[in-house]
């Protein structure tokens, strides 16, 4: 008797270990919708505590409290994102909470218009809000560090891919464009753009011009052409993008006279003030800035979209030829009922 009863408090233990070595070890946790789990700047053991019940995400507050002990996981905790999965354990959770083990944001940047836009784009992936990132991008002590200001911070932004860890500052995010921006600019580019008698950042403005006028890879090269010779004799840019800009209406299909009117105290207008914008007008793609460092030499002083929906453009030395041209298109556009 007294030997099944030992057998029997054996098999008890053994079941009881079983138990909670799954409990610990094994696949108990629920993954929440996002598949990640963020422990807030400031908080406390028991704010990332409470959040892990409240989310569901563990299933034994008991077994989470005791091995929080024993792996010394308490005050001051580390803010961050950090993956869960169904098929991760809590010893892994608690593993990857106690050493800060996050996973970062891939931020996505393409073309973004305004710094409000990419304020936005931060504030929807990472902790920080929009109002501290758009405080930044206009303060001009902590632009002066990269050499920007409030109307060139958005140089600094190269459409690209960038990991950044989810609770980092709005200063840690530009410092990171920044440096990527520093790289981007190799000797190269920067050779390119002093033949050109161009600043790197009068580049990145001009392409972004570009990068507004068209969509076609082909067309680049020449329409940054277009808008170098003007520059290079003196003339005024007239680039209608820059009015959109202005006028913070980026729908306009056709410019007129009453657009460009209400758009001349801007100074992004380019109908009223001579040379670039004093800032780029939307974040151009990295090959919109190379068809622009390696542009052709043309006589080109005027362009205008095709008559067709072939979205290229048509270009002229003179301006009756590019009169003629411009024509054209008005009464396609006329022809499909485009105001």
């Amino acid at each position: 008797m007294m030997k099944l009863i030992k057998y029997g408090i054996l098999l008890l233990l053994i079941l009881v270990s079983a138990f909670l070595a799954w409990e610990i070890f094994g696949a108990t946790l629920s993954a929440p919708k996002e598949k990640y789990f963020t422990v807030k700047t400031g908080s406390n053991f028991s704010d990332v505590r409470t959040s892990l019940i409240d989310q569901k995400i563990i299933n034994s507050p008991f077994l989470f409290d005791q091995l929080s002990k024993l792996l010394h996981y308490s005050n001051p905790v580390k803010a961050g994102r950090y993956e869960v999965s169904s098929s991760m354990s809590l010893f892994t959770l608690l593993r990857n909470l106690r050493s800060g083990k996050q996973l970062p944001v891939t931020l996505v940047i393409t073309k973004l218009r305004t710094k409000g836009d990419l304020a936005a784009k931060i504030a929807a992936g990472f902790e920080c809000d929009s109002a501290s990132m758009i405080s930044l991008l206009n303060n001009p002590d902590s632009l002066r560090e990269y050499a920007l200001d409030s109307n060139t911070v958005m140089t600094a932004v190269i459409p690209n891919s960038y990991n950044i860890l989810w609770n980092s500052s709005p200063a840690k995010i530009l410092k990171k464009l920044a440096t990527e921006k520093d790289k981007f600019w190799n000797d190269t580019r920067k050779q390119q753009a002093a033949k050109m008698k161009l600043t790197t950042a009068e580049v990145y403005t001009l392409a972004s011009i570009v990068e507004e006028e068209t969509s076609k890879e082909e067309d680049k090269g020449k329409i940054a052409s277009v808008y170098l010779n003007r520059i290079h004799s003196g003339q005024r840019l007239e680039a209608d993008p820059t009015i959109k800009f202005a006028l913070k209406d980026f729908g306009l299909k056709r410019i007129r006279e009453s657009h460009i009117r209400a758009a001349s105290a801007s100074p992004f207008s380019t109908y009223s003030n001579k040379g670039l914008p004093i800032g780029p007008i939307c974040t151009p793609s990295s090959k919109t800035i190379d068809a622009v460092l390696n542009a052709p030499s043309t006589d080109y002083f005027f362009f205008v979209a095709r008559p067709d929906w072939s979205r290229l453009s048509v270009f002229a030395h003179s301006y009756a030829d590019h009169q003629v041209n411009a024509r054209k298109y008005q009464r396609f556009l006329d022809s499909v009922n485009i105001r």
